[in-house]
């Protein structure tokens, strides 16, 4: 069990961990603060006006929502974040759809949220495909061709779910050209969108998706609120629930709705879309300089996931990489200073390698040596510099103990 950190010992600690959380940013607090205080009403009550005004900023959060992902209001639903959302729409399209079939489609690097609840319908007789990725070194390493997806459709194949853009590699699919594939085809098609949103153009209709997982707490906004968006139009998708009890969201997610929450992830993802252009383009060069750094002074130094230079198949601050000969659990536990990861943050208590990097082909040891960087609004050219040096300095530290000789008998 880690030991209580305080928050002095968090100052000055370099943080590169933006896949797994960000900070919440100053301007997002400040548009949940009143929801907290004065404007405390619940959305439901519909007698008075604290209840007004809750369901007044619900409903303005719900438009902005729907506006920045292309869709309409009434097809966001609110939920507690990105896994429930992933479980509503996968369990939500078995439950009501089995009657037509029980064959899934999915890929073999999709987040747990999606391959567990997978696992879970194949054990009550759902049959699965995991769809295998372009294997290193390829520079579209991680990728999927969209016709793979054609080719695995059946007759009784009621859902393709493929993630957007992958939260260890940072890889984009194809999702448009599956989207056309599955409307061609008469298949549902859901995208867990988690690291996309509010980091790269999305827009449902251009991907043509019918459903659609995303959360706040990886744009800059609070934890505990999320949303699926549910197509309402050619085709209206209908889902089973599962949370039941009061009817909330159009019958599909009962639960008071978390008011401030609801209004920080409208802010957060405002400012993303405001500050996107600029932000991509700063992201993606404090990126390539880190990995240069790294390359140029840490010896067989391995890129995991698609080309950097490919800005269509890559989130622009993400960086995974590999070092020969070092365990990457250990690497981060001998750096002071920085925060990063060895891969999902929701998987980081299970002991086996990243299933992401094995699909890719990568061998258990490059595996193991593995970190996951995560660029966000809050790093600077200076972050940067750090962590070059303090990756560097370790993993040349851990390689040199690792070869001294064994001690005398």
């Amino acid at each position: 069990m880690n030991p209580p950190v305080s928050h002095k010992q968090l100052e000055g600690t370099v943080y590169m961990d933006n896949h797994a959380t960000t900070r919440v940013d100053p301007r997002v607090v400040e548009a949940m603060l009143p929801y907290f205080g004065a404007c405390y009403g619940n959305a439901a009550s519909t007698t008075h006006a604290f209840g007004w005004s809750a369901k007044e900023a619900v409903d303005q959060a719900r438009r902005s929502i729907a506006r920045a992902v292309g869709a309409r209001p009434k097809e966001i639903i609110f939920t507690s974040g990105a896994t429930e959302s992933d479980n509503l729409a996968i369990g939500g399209v078995a439950g009501r759809w089995q009657h037509k079939g029980r064959h899934l489609i999915s890929v073999v690097t999709e987040h747990s949220a999606v391959l567990d609840p997978l696992e879970k319908l194949r054990q009550n007789g759902f049959e699965v495909t995991l769809l295998p990725v372009i294997q290193a070194p390829d520079d579209a390493a991680g990728r999927i061709r969209p016709e793979q997806v054609a080719q695995a459709i059946r007759d009784d194949t009621i859902l393709v779910s493929v993630m957007l853009a992958n939260n260890e590699i940072g890889v984009l699919q194809p999702v448009g050209e599956i989207g056309r594939i599955c409307k061609g085809r008469g298949v549902l098609l859901h995208t867990d969108a988690t690291q996309a949103v509010g980091k790269v153009p999305v827009d449902v209709e251009e991907l043509q998706v019918d459903l659609m997982s995303f959360t706040a707490h990886k744009i800059y906004g609070p934890k505990g609120i999320g949303a699926l968006y549910v197509r309402r139009r050619a085709p209206h998708v209908r889902l089973e629930p599962i949370i039941l009890g009061g009817g909330h969201e159009n019958g599909l997610r009962s639960g008071t709705l978390n008011v401030p929450g609801i209004v920080g992830f409208a802010k957060a993802l405002e400012l993303c879309m405001d500050e996107m252009p600029a932000e991509s383009e700063r992201l993606a060069a404090l990126r390539n300089r880190l990995y240069e750094g790294l390359r140029a002074r840490i010896p067989q130094t391995q890129l995991n996931g698609p080309a950097l230079e490919r800005p269509d198949w890559r989130l622009p601050g993400n960086l995974n990489v590999s070092f020969a000969g070092v365990d990457g659990e250990s690497l981060l536990m001998s750096i002071r200073g920085l925060a990063a990861s060895t891969g999902a943050a929701c998987t980081s208590s299970r002991p086996e390698p990243s299933h992401v990097l094995r699909a890719l082909g990568i061998g258990e040891d490059l595996t193991r040596g593995s970190l996951r960087f995560g660029l966000g609004r809050f790093n600077t050219p200076e972050d940067v510099n750090y962590a070059i040096g303090a990756v560097s300095e370790a993993v040349a530290r851990l390689r040199r103990m690792s070869s001294l000789p064994a001690p005398p008998t």
